[in-house]
């Protein structure tokens, strides 16, 4: 019975912290959902345009247009780059986007291509050190809790792509996210940065041939020279957003399961402890009243 209550105890501290934490998880996700969804509409639409101009482009001769747009003319080397958390307690939130990155990486590999790997957030980059120790160029925490930290995350990604693909050190770029759906809902998502994937018809799936006929004012290279860093940019600030939002939800919603299991544990324990404390008195009143007729 010591042990029993002392259980119930433990279960029940346990339950206390789980429900503060969904508490302080839901608390925070309402503003991490609203950046999220108020910085969508102006990335896919960056997007789509950036998308629209690599189609305007094609036949082309790669070399003549920048590297961030077409890539460098080769498909070697792949750098990957995973949006994962720092912080634990989520959920399936990181086990998910890693599992699609392992199967994005095995894909490469079985194509014979090498591949780069930049895990942003601690738990991503514990698992890739750990099975892909020779591919992990570099690895950074990902502390987004405010616009500013992530906007200053975004801005780290961007300069560090940019500089790999203007100086030839790789030739594609795909980032791997979690794409925000609601609280219980985050979709493991892979992003193709560079080159700049082409336009596609949204209903058959089919190269675009009707798509905007773009004119360049002052020109299209110095144009180009200022949208595609900030194409970079955007893509990876409203994925940081993303990806806050979609943590917050995913341990919002492991939270409120770890509380539920604990308060049906606790049940059980009590049920059992009940029935324990139930059987001890029985033997007492049995072996009293044994006595007293012995006598």
């Amino acid at each position: 019975m010591k042990e029993l209550r002392g259980r119930i105890a433990g279960v029940k501290s346990t339950r206390k912290i789980t429900s503060a934490m969904k508490m302080v998880a839901a608390s925070k996700l309402r503003r991490a959902q609203n950046q999220a969804e108020a910085a969508r509409p102006y990335a896919d639409t960056m997007r789509r345009m950036m998308s629209e101009l690599a189609a305007a482009s094609q036949g082309m001769d790669p070399s003549t247009l920048p590297p961030l747009l077409a890539g460098t003319g080769r498909d070697n080397v792949h750098l990957l780059i995973v949006l994962t958390s720092d912080r634990g307690l989520a959920g399936g939130f990181n086990a998910n986007i890693i599992r699609a990155a392992r199967q994005q990486i095995e894909d490469l590999l079985a194509q014979g291509r090498t591949v780069r790997l930049l895990p942003v957030g601690r738990k991503g980059a514990e698992i890739f050190r750990r099975y892909y120790p020779d591919m992990v160029v570099d690895s950074l925490h990902n502390k987004a809790g405010t616009q500013q930290d992530a906007y200053a995350l975004a801005q780290d990604l961007a300069k560090r792509v940019a500089d790999l693909v203007e100086g030839g050190e790789i030739d594609a770029c795909t980032l791997m996210r979690n794409r925000f759906v609601n609280a219980m809902t985050q979709t493991p998502q892979a992003l193709g940065l560079v080159p700049l994937p082409v336009a596609e018809n949204d209903n058959a799936g089919e190269k675009r041939t009707d798509g905007a006929v773009y004119e360049f004012e002052p020109d299209e290279g110095h144009l180009l020279a200022q949208l595609l860093p900030r194409n970079l940019l955007v893509q990876f600030y409203a994925a940081v957003l993303e990806s806050a939002a979609g943590e917050q939800g995913a341990r919002m919603t492991a939270m409120d399961n770890a509380s539920r299991n604990a308060s049906k544990a606790i049940e059980r324990l009590s049920l059992r402890y009940n029935r324990t404390r139930q059987a001890n008195i029985t033997n007492e009143l049995i072996e009293i009243i044994s006595g007293a007729e012995a006598v």
